[in-house]
């Protein structure tokens, strides 16, 4: 009688076999990887050559821009290039694969195991949605950070004196709520902010309406202002207050060549926005707007709510390209590389084009914010199902 050794204890070893995509799924992303790397680099090297490189070298031979300056700036203005190459990147991606996999003939073995149309693109729709919440991370923490950082290092290597946040017609509204003689509160103006310009640190040309004070109206009138940080007012010059009585009739007139008055700050966060829209996260824009809104400039409401939009819109196009990119692809059995690249080059011409003129529209106030900001992705969404449709028969 032999006495075996007692077996080991077995290891419990969680299965990932659940885990594991399908042969097919994991063939087709492994297929989309190496043409969207590519295109990244490309398109992003091509945008940044067109909308910085030229530009810096200009500055450089001509402004005494210092070159080690010029590169950093280069390098601060690629992640912005990139996010824009994410959505042709995936368009180019998903072309070149599917167009690779029907020359091959593996489409047709693939309907012939019974596989549709539909399932063989759900592999690029996830892709898709990744690359849709990758775009959307650039564009909304890496992007407006790098790009207000490029902007600041180049003013100041060029020892730019002119501030970049000069602005004319300055209007903020300010309102308090009321009580009508039925007891409801509504908003009433409290006091109207105008001033003709500013320089970066005055205010000129100013006039106030005060109607804060029931039965009195007080105008205050201005040769320049600005703000002081330390009382948290505005310090006036070269003034004059008129106090209006209910009638009409001036009460009183006071000439002043200094004085302070506690009114907000707001007018000189109107002023001097220190960023452009490519500078702002949705966040900050939403900051801003609220800003806007207090002015009541209408013509740049418009644009930023359109912008803001747009910020929402952009990443969401991958879904759109990536569709159309496989159902064309599906259908091109020759051509290879070269045909897939003049493809994809004419469609996002196409769309951008389509974005610029719908955005234009909305800032018309023709459509609406949303409206101009989705109708592109909408039409590509479109095209996408119909190609999808007719692969499919």
């Amino acid at each position: 009688m032999t006495i075996g050794l007692p077996k080991s204890p077995r290891l419990f070893l969680p299965s990932w076999n659940w885990l594991k995509l399908p042969v097919m799924d994991r063939y087709i992303a492994t297929e989309l990887l190496p043409p969207f790397l590519f295109g990244v680099g490309a398109f992003s090297s091509l945008g940044v050559s067109i909308g910085a490189l030229f530009e810096l070298i200009r500055r450089v031979t001509e402004s005494g821009l210092p070159l080690s300056i010029a590169v950093q700036v280069l390098l601060l203005r690629f992640p912005e290039f990139i996010a824009y190459g994410f959505p042709m990147s995936i368009l180019l991606s998903s072309l070149m694969t599917y167009s690779k996999l029907s020359s091959n003939s593996e489409l047709v073995a693939l309907k012939a195991c019974g596989v549709s149309v539909y399932r063989m693109i759900l592999p690029t729709l996830v892709v898709c949605f990744f690359v849709t919440g990758l775009t959307f991370a650039f564009n909304e923490l890496i992007v407006p950070s790098a790009n207000y950082q490029a902007k600041v290092l180049f003013t100041r290597a060029l020892e730019d004196n002119d501030p970049s946040f000069r602005e004319d017609n300055i209007l903020y509204q300010e309102f308090r709520q009321v009580e009508d003689s039925e007891g409801d509160k509504k908003d009433a103006l409290a006091r109207l902010f105008y001033a003709q310009e500013f320089d970066g640190v005055q205010m000129k040309g100013l006039t106030i309406l005060d109607f804060t004070q029931t039965g009195l109206e007080q105008v205050v009138s201005a040769r320049a202002a600005e703000w002081n940080p330390t009382e948290k007012a505005w310090d006036f010059y070269d003034g004059t207050i008129y106090v209006v009585s209910a009638n009409g009739t001036y009460r009183n007139i006071v000439k002043f060549d200094t004085q302070r008055l506690n009114l907000p700050r707001t007018p000189l966060d109107l002023a001097s926005k220190p960023r452009d829209y490519n500078e702002m996260n949705i966040a900050q824009s939403y900051e801003y707007l609220r800003l806007l809104e207090q002015g009541g400039r209408e013509s740049k409401i418009r644009e930023l709510r359109v912008r803001i939009q747009q910020k929402y819109a952009l990443p969401f196009v991958c879904v759109a390209f990536g569709l159309v990119g496989a159902a064309l692809g599906a259908q091109i059995h020759r051509g290879g590389q070269a045909t897939s690249f003049a493809i994809s080059i004419v469609i996002i011409f196409s769309y951008y084009l389509l974005a610029v003129i719908c955005g234009s529209v909305a800032q018309l106030d023709i459509i609406s914010p949303f409206l101009g900001a989705w109708l592109p992705n909408l039409f590509g969404l479109t095209a996408a199902i119909l190609l999808l449709m007719r692969s499919s028969r």
